[in-house]
């Protein structure tokens, strides 16, 4: 069997890219053992690998390359000591295999790539994407760095001619769509789904899990979105936006740098998927399909052992004395930015124009020196952003420049890193102002580059940090100065304070920058987050697992081993075969959709209920939360129903029989004190409204703004909890609710009053249907569970509790929605009144399903 063969796999990948453009399939695993001099560094691949692998995917491989004649490729290959899927290996285990998984730095002929990709991952792990020139283009420079980039940093194309955002086109959706297949069918070639950790970086590779989760139900998937992730109110912009969440959310854990990201993502799955989630025990998490899916905030760190590494290097202390005779008796200020459109550059230099015009005493002796690198993307908006940053330059040089002295020093080229880190350890103050980056590490590496060089040089240790207020390190850096860039006049006080500071608050500043970066560096965090994706993935063998939906919709339905869908051969057979039937039914979201406006229940609904009542051997009730006026009116057709309203508090067996009520006597002054404080939060709450009960209260927010109905209600949960603490009361919070109750009423005391009459009559029942949707309908399924322990209830065959919805539950059963809910009615109901049953059960009920 080859070694890099396809993992079995019940589907296969999304069929979104032509054959042209699939890459070469790697020979048999004995013609990719490296030679003997690097059998250190490589291991033979095999479906059951002998150790642990991680599968590091990133859009370019750590590898950079030169021109080399030699080369059967053209090409020299090295590692990239600077890319962060190399550094990251450092915090994986040490016994594990950490292969990487992207594409090169240059173009490779179609003739070499199946010798290269021998070579590379004989000698780095690494095994190549390899992308035709022109989908390249479409995917890396059309849709990604031109639409997605953009967007991601709150930029919305408004026209065709926006600076620097494409609007959505369809085509390039497409190329990104078929990349991205690219990556996963390379991928597939090595992967061992049930053993192997995938790592995947960045947007570049968003819609690479639902590929991946579609080959494998069970891979162990974890992501990393290294840049922002937009409020909702600009990712709901995104046409496809409901594809490349779906995306994220078949990982087992995503990962983020900042609270705000991970916030404005779970909110956006809120809003426009109707997800929630929970916090517990310090991790945040989403339910879907059966799965959690985990949310990681860590902010990613710097590469501690190669920064000195470099720092201590012959060519940056040279460098660093070069500097210093060059800037003798000047104050550096430093800025190191990609050119591009959100880096803040021209922002910066105006700050700088502020700062001398208003301190004439600065001039000739503060310097600000601007590292450009090179731009990442190509475009118009590339050339402003340099021509801006080169006009406002002259400008101030000649406003303020005179012989020997230059304000504003712009470096617009590719710098070698020592020459970086000896600009970091010389100047006093780095200002790092974007509008909007993911992450961005200058101040990092500036505060280990300053603790380093003042170590060698035996000075005191300090520096100083002005940051935005927009990028992703803010948060960590609590003792920068934090600046809105916008604010010309703020970024130019703020420089000018960092560099007039006392002495000892630089000292304390630094010390607590340098502390945190140090023990924050990239191992922690890679550490932190292979631990937390094992985690996340421990029970995967644990669960029933398969998938559902087409193309970009795809996801996967995880369930317990003994949590299945209802079958219906199963239960109408134990029905047939039962003479004394209990059917307890919730009615909102079970026989009702949640989403309905007109609860009140179809002639449908109506006719199936009469049909089960008809039947001597049932009782069918209606167990719900709602009140007892309401539900006698809506099912007063039905006479031989029994009901159970509010949560139990009354009951009736039939139309004739009257409402028994919970035989605790219960004092409802409690109300006098929780009606004005649910009203305070009503009228607060656009779309909220209360229900008011005989036995309680409910407030209803399903139709209020999402998030802020949601914090409404956790304050008006522990509002509650405090005025009626002294109060025979529960407070609880439901699905869009929040409902104050008296203590010791809950639908599982109902069931369990209701087995306990029917035993006492002498009719047991001998089957029992329970379906429900909600949190309150546990306690009926609990109850079930303890009355089979106690012999209340037959064999757990002829019990059948059903939750709606795949999700987890006390039930043992699921049906996926109240149309099926329906359906399954009818066909009991047919089954009680047709003569034929098992023609029925051939046929219509299974057709109807």
């Amino acid at each position: 069997m080859s070694a890099f063969s396809s993992s079995s796999s019940s589907s296969t990948v999304l069929n979104l890219a032509d054959d042209p453009l699939r890459p070469p399939r790697l020979p048999p695993a004995t013609l990719l053992m490296p030679d003997s001099a690097d059998n250190d560094q490589a291991a033979s691949f095999s479906p059951t690998p002998a150790r642990e692998r991680r599968i590091v995917v990133s859009h370019r491989l750590p590898l950079l390359a030169v021109p080399d004649p030699a080369a059967s490729s053209g090409l020299a290959f090295s590692p990239d000591r600077d890319a962060l899927a190399l550094q990251l290996r450092a915090g994986l285990p040490s016994e594990a295999d950490v292969l990487r998984v992207g594409t090169l730095p240059a173009a490779v002929d179609p003739a070499h790539h199946a010798d290269l990709s021998r070579q590379l991952y004989a000698r780095f792990r690494c095994l190549p994407v390899f992308l035709p020139p022109d989908l390249h283009q479409r995917f890396y420079h059309g849709f990604c760095k031109h639409y997605l980039w953009p967007l991601l940093h709150y930029l919305l194309p408004l026209s065709p001619s926006s600076l620097g955002g494409l609007p959505f086109d369809r085509a390039l959706w497409l190329s990104y769509l078929s990349a991205t297949k690219l990556f996963a069918e390379r991928l597939i070639e090595l992967l061992n789904p049930d053993e192997d950790f995938v790592w995947i970086h960045d947007y570049h590779l968003l819609a690479l899990p639902t590929f991946l989760r579609r080959r494998s139900p069970r891979v162990k998937l974890g992501f990393f979105l290294h840049s922002p992730f937009p409020s909702s109110e600009i990712f709901r912009s995104i046409p496809v936006r409901d594809e490349l969440l779906r995306a994220l959310l078949n990982c087992d854990l995503v990962g983020f740098h900042t609270f705000d990201y991970a916030r404005h993502f779970l909110s956006s799955c809120s809003r426009l998927l109707g997800l929630d989630y929970q916090s517990k025990r310090g991790y945040i998490g989403i339910e879907y399909y059966g799965r959690t899916v985990t949310i990681k905030i860590l902010p990613v760190g710097i590469d501690l052992g190669q920064l000195e590494s470099v720092l201590s290097s012959s060519e940056t202390i040279a460098k660093i004395q070069e500097l210093k005779d060059r800037y003798k008796d000047k104050i550096l200020l430093l800025g190191v930015d990609d050119m591009d459109l959100f880096k803040g550059i021209g922002l910066k230099f105006l700050a700088m124009e502020q700062m001398l015009e208003e301190h004439p005493e600065l001039r000739g002796r503060a310097i600000l020196v601007q590292i450009a690198n090179p731009a990442r993307s190509q475009g118009r908006d590339v050339q402003e952003v340099q021509g801006e940053a080169q006009a406002i330059t002259r400008r101030i040089n000649e406003r303020f420049g005179k012989p020997g002295y230059e304000p504003v020093v712009l470096i617009n080229r590719r710098m070698p890193t020592h020459e970086k880190a000896a600009f970091y350890a010389l100047a006093e103050c780095c200002v790092v102002n974007p509008v909007r980056d993911g992450m961005n590490l200058v101040p990092y590496k500036y505060t280990v580059s300053r603790q380093r060089s003042a170590a060698l040089e035996g000075a005191v240790k300090k520096s100083m940090i002005v940051v935005s207020e927009f990028i992703g390190c803010s948060p960590s850096l609590s003792g920068a100065i934090r600046v809105n860039p916008w604010n010309v006049d703020a970024v130019a006080e703020a420089m000018f304070l960092a560099i007039t500071m006392p002495e000892i608050e630089k000292q304390l500043r630094h010390e607590k920058h340098y502390k945190y970066v140090s023990s924050h560096d990239v191992a922690y965090w890679a550490r932190s987050f292979d631990q937390d994706l094992q985690r996340a993935c421990k029970d995967h063998f644990l669960r029933r697992c398969w998938g559902i939906g087409f193309g970009m919709s795809f996801r996967v339905v995880a369930l317990g081993p003994n949590f299945r869908k209802l079958s219906v051969e199963h239960i109408v057979s134990a029905y047939q075969r039962m003479n004394s039937r209990l059917i307890l039914l919730d009615y909102d979201g079970t026989m009702m959709p949640q989403t309905s406006i007109d609860k009140k229940p179809s002639d449908e609904v109506i006719a199936i209920l009469n049909e089960l009542c008809s039947d001597p051997k049932n009782v069918v009730f209606v167990v719900s939360g709602r009140g007892k006026d309401e539900l006698s009116k809506w099912f007063a057709p039905c006479e031989k129903l029994g009901i159970s309203a509010e949560h139990g508090y009354f009951t009736r067996w039939n139309k004739d029989s009257p409402w028994g009520s919970f035989t605790l006597a219960i004092d409802f002054d409690w109300k006098k004190i929780a009606e004005p404080v649910m009203q305070l939060y009503t009228e607060a709450t656009d779309g909220s409204y209360i229900e008011f009960k005989d036995t309680g209260l409910v407030w209803h927010h399903q139709y209020a703004d999402p998030d802020f109905s949601c914090c409404q209600a956790k304050e008006l949960l522990d509002h509650l909890e405090n005025v009626l603490a002294n109060e025979p009361v529960v407070v609880k919070r439901g699905q869009h609710i929040v409902e104050v109750k008296p203590q010791g009423i809950s639908k599982g005391v109902v069931v369990g009053n209701l087995l306990q009459t029917m035993s006492s009559t002498g009719k047991r029942p001998d089957f029992v249907l329970c379906i429900g949707d909600d949190q309150s309908d546990e306690d009926m399924f609990e109850s079930i569970v303890s009355s089979a322990n106690n012999v209340l209830l037959p064999a757990s065959d002829e019990v059948f509790a059903c939750t709606v919805g795949k999700k987890p539950s006390k039930a043992r059963y699921y049906l996926d929605d109240t149309v099926e809910v329906i359906k399954m009615l009818q066909g009991l109901a047919h089954v009680s009144t047709q003569p034929d049953k098992n023609a029925y059960l051939g046929v219509s009920f299974e057709d109807s399903l």
